[in-house]
């Protein structure tokens, strides 16, 4: 699908991720096969040498080109080693996105893509201090409240609470937060989106949306209470018990839906979408997208890593900075 945007505008921002992952390999992979976006990438030129794509080195993002990959030299040192990551690389790792959300917030940029980083190794090498990209994006940000989005085109499903155990799960979810997940959601929705009057379906905790109080209270003392009072104003409505809001049909009846923990979101749209999945950082003063696919080290080097989730998340970035902008 060709763009819609001016390919005058500033061109996206890919970060180089993990070089010892498949972060290289995805990236120039996908300058070949989508000519029509631009976008340019930040890291060591070398990383990203023999993956059958050329590699053009620039000093400026206006430079970038789409016939190859345009590479934005960043002091990562040493080989990229397939599979074994390096610690002396992690400072520049960290720095480069970083230097990606400087551009962006200047306007050289349009949009924020990050490869995939792994945290052990940033922690290890260069005492990263955060969980993952998103926590980081948000300080960068300005200590932004944000959520994360999963996005596909038949699914786009929002967890309100995302890496804890799941018997933490019900201390973890609040009204407070819950209200605060709805709200950054509505507003993605809206701005990156271009749906005027979104329709958020809430799932319920328990099974069966807790059926009246038998399965469970959560549902009958607060959610439900909390989603009627919003709906009016945010177009949620639920909760829904989960095990029936994802087929094709209900799925047709909202543009966004909220899950109550990690795997009762995810589980759905890799089901629905597997290579296809776009992880998006709602609520940041930038536009951020995401392969939603990790470091993959087993592959990494064998030429079999698969480009599309990085080609999503590249049209999805371009897209919702045009939003943006419009």
């Amino acid at each position: 699908m060709p763009s819609s945007r001016s390919p005058d505008a500033a061109p996206v921002a890919v970060t180089c991720g993990e070089p010892a992952g498949i972060g290289p390999e995805v990236v120039a992979k996908a300058r070949m096969a989508a000519p029509d976006l631009p976008f340019f990438v930040i890291g060591n030129p070398d990383h990203f040498a023999g993956h059958g794509t050329p590699v053009d080195v620039i000093d400026n993002p206006s430079g970038a080109r789409t016939d190859a990959l345009s590479v934005l030299p960043h002091d990562i040192p040493g080989p990229a080693r397939p599979g074994h990551p390096d610690g002396a690389q992690a400072a520049g790792v960290i720095s480069a996105i970083a230097r990606a959300v400087d551009l962006t917030q200047s306007g050289a940029a349009s949009a924020v893509c990050t490869a995939p980083i792994h945290k052990k190794a940033l922690k290890d090498g260069a005492g990263f201090a955060y969980p993952g990209h998103t926590e980081y994006l948000a300080a960068l940000g300005g200590n932004v409240d944000v959520v994360m989005m999963l996005a596909c085109p038949e699914l786009r499903v929002v967890p309100a609470t995302i890496h804890i155990a799941l018997e933490a799960v019900p201390a973890a979810l609040t009204p407070e937060g819950l209200e605060s997940t709805l709200r950054i959601t509505h507003a993605g929705l809206r701005r990156d989106f271009g749906i005027d009057a979104p329709r958020i379906a809430v799932a319920g905790l328990n099974p069966h949306a807790g059926e009246g109080g038998t399965m469970g209270r959560a549902e009958v003392e607060w959610i439900a209470p909390l989603v009627a009072r919003l709906g009016p104003e945010l177009g949620c409505f639920g909760p829904l018990p989960a095990d029936t809001m994802f087929h094709a049909g209900a799925r047709a009846g909202y543009d966004a839906a909220v899950a109550m923990y990690h795997d009762q979101a995810l589980i759905p749209i890799k089901t629905i979408d597997f290579a296809g999945g776009v992880n998006v950082t709602l609520g940041l003063p930038f536009v951020r997208t995401s392969p939603d696919h990790g470091t993959a080290f087993d592959i990494a080097g064998t030429g079999r890593a698969d480009p599309t989730s990085m080609v999503a998340a590249l049209r999805l970035a371009w897209e919702m900075a045009g939003r943006r902008a419009a």
